[in-house]
């Protein structure tokens, strides 16, 4: 039932209705993690820590994430069609868009997340409860059992990486940011290719 509620609103909403909710959710969680860093971290450079610049973190965070990319595009060709629907509201927000846009969505997805996620709520109330509110957040994966497993393991990971590199935000925003940033690539290509 909740899968043809997912895909009616895929059906209803154009591509660019998606996308304006999409930066309209990602300007939100920036502004709360913006509110939570004012309450939270003693001041300003106890928040400028988690932007410390370690090169081996970096590679870290870009190997991890084409590694799940790479898993990920297996697994697509493994399990039936099924388990990857998320009623097309991520095939319509990335069909045909240029590469460009879907690297700012991609990068402005990824800090807003990962600054919230990991470098607020973990490092305040621990890995659990920010792998668990960030599956949850992605509410629309929770009537299908397969992407929400998908994204709890990926949150898990993440936060792994974060809590391994001593609280370092860059390398799971790169993480994070390669796997949006190359799956939509492949949604706007396939797009392309079944038009």
């Amino acid at each position: 039932m909740k899968k043809n509620r997912q895909a009616e609103i895929a059906k209803n909403l154009t591509g660019k209705e998606l996308v304006f909710h999409l930066l309209l959710t990602q300007s939100l969680i920036i502004l709360l993690a913006l509110i939570l860093c004012w309450i939270l971290f003693p001041d300003m450079s106890t928040i400028l820590k988690l932007f410390h610049w370690d090169i081996v973190w970096i590679v870290i965070g870009l190997c991890s994430g084409l590694t799940v990319v790479a898993l990920d595009l297996v697994l697509m060709k493994k399990v039936p069609n099924e388990y990857y629907d998320d009623g097309g509201i991520n095939e319509k927000i990335f069909s045909g868009m240029p590469i460009w846009k879907i690297g700012v969505l991609s990068l402005l997805i990824a800090f807003s997340e990962e600054l919230l996620f990991r470098g607020v709520i973990q490092t305040h109330f621990g890995f659990w409860i920010a792998s668990i509110i960030f599956s949850f957040i992605h509410f629309r994966y929770l009537s299908n059992w397969y992407l929400l497993l998908n994204v709890s393991l990926l949150s898990l990971w993440i936060g792994l990486i974060y809590e391994w590199s001593g609280q370092q935000i860059f390398p799971v925003i790169i993480t994070h940011f390669m796997i949006d940033f190359l799956l939509g690539i492949k949604m706007s290509r396939n797009s392309v290719h079944n038009d």
